[in-house]
């Protein structure tokens, strides 16, 4: 252990800037400490500190070691709670954010499950199609669907989702069924946030620009549309399984389907989760991936 001696004093040492409160915290004397920190520093061969009568301040490789140091005893004290609390009954707070109805259809059932588990735990939901600060938000994780914009975040893959075309067996019998990329511009095809859809065409991604009647942002609302026979749309499968299971819609063009994409959850840092919040997210992605490996069969043209 001899290279941990003289951790825990240099961290009260630069976390009061002083030693004399250092020694306080720590319970120890003033002699003590100092002794510690000149150990520290003859083993890095390192001055950590600035020292004054009156102020005591870190040198720039005191800061830089400090940094690193408070990493390594975070991460002992997370690891010592990781390991108490697989003893306890867990409880307290989570709180999420994850987009409207992905939410709605698919997470919110399973918290709720979760929740009849778990009853000492209380859960903050907070569903939005904006992206929030998860560290301002107070958020212990987010619920993001498809491309991940920010490779810097921690995230943990939960299940996939894949992009479907699809009609009504009314639209298709009277304006036919489109068997190649190029035939859209002859289909109306319902408009969401984009005027493109998203392909596979030769093991490459393509994207190709659709017009149609009806442009609204609610993916319900698409489906509803597409539903009554109006138009063609591309969806995420979870809001399309029941209608295809039913033969409401249709699936068409299967053989350029997109890539399936990840649904994820996001946390704010690298820390070790809560046990709460560890069950939380290793749950839905047992009852997510499930969902995922045994769809609900479809219908294709």
């Amino acid at each position: 252990m001899t290279s941990w001696q003289g951790i825990s004093e240099f961290l009260a040492v630069v976390e009061t800037a002083s030693f004399t409160k250092a020694a306080q915290r720590l319970g120890t004397s003033t002699a003590h400490v100092s002794r510690q920190i000149a150990i520290l520093e003859d083993r890095l061969n390192t001055r950590l500190f600035f020292r004054t009568t009156r102020r005591v301040s870190t040198t720039e490789e005191g800061d830089i070691y400090y940094q690193h140091c408070r990493m390594l005893a975070d991460g002992i004290k997370e690891a010592e709670s990781a390991v108490t609390q697989l003893r306890e009954t867990p409880s307290g707070h989570i709180k999420l954010t994850a987009p409207v109805t992905y939410g709605e259809k698919m997470i919110m059932p399973l918290i709720l499950d979760f929740m009849q588990m778990h009853p000492e735990i209380q859960v903050d939901v907070d569903l939005t199609n904006v992206p929030l600060d998860l560290i301002n938000s107070g958020c212990d994780f987010a619920i993001r669907l498809g491309r991940l914009n920010d490779s810097s975040m921690v995230c943990k893959r939960l299940a996939t989702r894949k992009l479907i075309v699809c009609g009504s067996p009314d639209y298709l019998a009277i304006n036919g069924t489109p068997h190649t990329l190029s035939e859209l511009s002859q289909f109306n095809c319902l408009l969401g946030q984009h005027d493109y859809w998203r392909f596979r065409e030769n093991d490459k991604e393509r994207s190709v620009r659709v017009r149609g009647t009806l442009r609204c942002n609610s993916g319900l609302a698409l489906l509803d549309a597409a539903v009554r026979g109006i138009g063609l749309i591309q969806l995420p499968d979870y809001y399309l399984q029941e209608s295809l299971a039913s033969g409401e819609l249709v699936k068409v063009l299967h053989a350029y389907q997109d890539m399936e994409e990840g649904i994820w959850a996001l946390f704010p840092h690298r820390r070790l989760q809560p046990l709460r919040v560890k069950l939380l997210v290793d749950y839905l992605a047992e009852k997510l991936t499930e969902k995922t490996t045994n769809p609900v069969k479809l219908v294709s043209a």
